[in-house]
């Protein structure tokens, strides 16, 4: 139980960006019309850039501390339970049927209200997780657009589709992939800066593939 309970909000940091990624809003704007000529192709890891732009990486490091009082109370609802299971466990025959119940009792209710704890924790990181990478996502794809028009691309391709996600790139040309010049040109429109280097403990996020939104 402590292990789970001391875990729960780090890997729902990864599943919230997952499902931030199945909730992706299509943008309203049409696409537009094909230059005359050769197809042109790019190749861009949508969701790697999202999570690459400085925007992203400011309120991602925001979101995190926000959540680290829970992390922390968490921990302590772990470090709690261990220590009364401990203490069962070294009372042995000392203890009555009766104590013996009664700690148990204590146990299993404070296992309950971590679980509670953790699971409505996860629940709004998971939401706030969908707002944070949605918002973004959806300017991004809009500076995305418009460099593809700028550049006469006829089609871009997601280089970290899925096997249940068409099209999936087998092979591009380094040349070919846009996805640093995206980020770039969106930290430019955004103005935000780059945010200081994260300690090793706390690594960038590396979202899992996305669904990006497609242009009708």
């Amino acid at each position: 139980m402590k292990r789970n309970v001391a875990l729960v909000l780090t890997l729902a940091l990864g599943f919230a960006l997952a499902a931030a990624a199945q909730t992706l809003p299509v943008p309203n704007s049409a696409a537009a019309p094909a230059p005359a000529g050769p197809a042109k192709v790019a190749v861009i890891a949508f969701q790697a850039a999202v999570g690459q732009t400085n925007e992203f990486q400011r309120n991602f490091a925001d979101l995190q501390k926000k959540y680290e009082p829970k992390r922390t109370q968490l921990k302590t609802l772990a470090d709690e339970i261990d220590g009364l299971e401990k203490q069962l466990q070294a009372g042995g025959d000392k203890l009555t049927d009766a104590d013996r119940a009664s700690k148990a009792k204590t146990i299993d209710d404070k296992k309950k209200q971590a679980q509670r704890f953790a699971e409505d924790a996860q629940n709004d990181l998971t939401q706030e997780m969908n707002d944070v990478y949605g918002k973004i996502a959806q300017k991004v794809f809009d500076v995305l657009a418009t460099y593809a028009q700028q550049q006469g691309f006829t089609l871009v391709l997601d280089g970290t589709a899925n096997q249940q996600q068409a099209p999936v790139v087998l092979y591009a040309s380094p040349s070919t992939d846009i996805s640093k010049a995206i980020v770039d040109a969106y930290n430019l429109k955004s103005g935000v800066p780059a945010p200081p280097p994260q300690p090793e403990s706390a690594p960038a996020p590396k979202p899992a593939a996305p669904k990006p939104p497609a242009a009708h």
